[in-house]
């Protein structure tokens, strides 16, 4: 039904490679996010999938049908794909009203009145539309505007949804609103959909899975929780969780200790092993750390030992009321904690801080991809 497929897909626009050797498979009634910084070529993915762009190389399956292979010469047009996309404008006709905006789909393929009738009142129901159908877009909200877009994608009845940053233009209390509504309308429709998006917190929170992608490579494909905890690459630690992960450069010492100059922390007994066996000790090393995993030393008496502890600076305090974000020097080594708000240190204080040696990622210092 509404499976995607991409086969080693590559995308070369002159001398320029905006895709490279993508392989990913979206299983039916998957909701999975392109995630990345902009110009990392998710939405050049997006319209290769939509028939709005040819692949330059590889296979882009849709169900059971090959819908692109340049080798073969097969490229099926978008019309004839089953897919509804849905942009970041919401391109609506402004001479129209909302009912016609969201029947029109279904005029082009002159399906009864009747029908059109029956379908559009549906989908209205759906997205909280019915009171708005004889309005014009003009008169509409940003997003109720997205919200007939989403209703024109979703009266054709696709088997897979393909949508391009649609929160992407909306205030951020609304984007909060209508990310849990599009999940719920996904879970609803249980519709195949391909989400582009830069937020990743847009993509935590309504993903599946998540493909995170830099510079044309896709660097990791997995659940939320995968791709947090678990990440293949320092660019995917550093781009999901917020405040970002800390890297820290240390060497790996006989001792078992990663030696940053100021201090040292002591890896647990399986973390040196593995990384003993894997020829590491004497070399240098990134140890990263979220900062929700680093303590407040006076809170944190109970997961402290000489070996996980340091002496830092507090530089600046960010209180956000739920939570206060901290930003640490110890000599010329910074990073960031998160700590609780019963936590009181204030600026130019100098503090005990807990390293959880049990959450540390390490990555290999050259080739930026974890080790564990």
């Amino acid at each position: 039904m509404g499976e995607v497929k991409l086969l080693g897909v590559w995308k070369k626009f002159e001398d320029v490679t905006a895709v490279k050797d993508i392989t990913l498979e979206v299983k039916d009634g998957e909701f999975m996010i392109l995630l990345g910084p902009s110009g990392c070529g998710k939405t050049t993915t997006l319209r290769m999938i939509s028939g709005l762009e040819e692949p330059t190389k590889g296979q882009i399956y849709i169900g059971e049908k090959l819908v692109a292979d340049p080798e073969k010469g097969i490229f099926v047009p978008p019309k004839d794909r089953d897919i509804a996309m849905v942009f970041q404008s919401y391109a609506l006709y402004p001479h129209m009203t909302v009912y016609d905006n969201i029947a029109f789909p279904l005029k082009l393929r002159k399906i009864s009145k009747q029908e059109i009738d029956i379908r559009v009142k549906e989908v209205a129901e759906m997205l909280g539309l019915t009171e708005l159908l004889k309005r014009k877009p003009r008169e509409l909200s940003g997003g109720q505007r997205q919200r007939v877009a989403l209703g024109r994608a979703i009266i054709r009845r696709p088997h897979v949804f393909l949508m391009d940053e649609p929160l992407s233009n909306l205030d951020a209390k609304l984007r909060v609103r209508m990310r849990a509504e599009l999940k719920k309308l996904q879970r609803q429709l249980g519709v195949t959909t391909i989400y582009v998006t830069h937020d990743q917190v847009e993509a935590m929170t309504m993903g599946d899975k998540i493909a995170v992608m830099n510079a044309g490579v896709l660097q990791q494909v997995g659940t939320p929780e995968e791709v947090y905890n678990r990440p293949a690459s320092m660019f995917v630690a550093g781009f999901i969780g917020s405040p970002p992960m800390n890297f820290l450069n240390g060497t790996l010492t006989e001792g078992g200790f990663v030696d940053f100059g100021p201090f040292k922390l002591r890896l647990l007994k399986d973390q040196f092993e593995l990384l003993q066996e894997k020829g590491y000790v004497g070399k240098n090393l990134v140890l990263g750390i979220r900062p929700e995993d680093i303590y407040d030393g006076s809170l944190a008496q109970e997961r402290a030992s000489e070996n996980n502890m340091t002496r830092a600076t507090v530089e600046i305090v960010e209180n956000l009321g739920g939570e206060r974000i901290v930003y640490l020097s110890a000599e010329d080594i910074s990073f960031t904690a998160k700590f609780p708000p019963e936590s009181k240190v204030k600026e130019g204080q100098k503090i005990e801080i807990v390293f959880d040696m049990k959450k540390i990622h390490i990555f290999d210092k050259n080739t930026k991809k974890a080790i564990f």
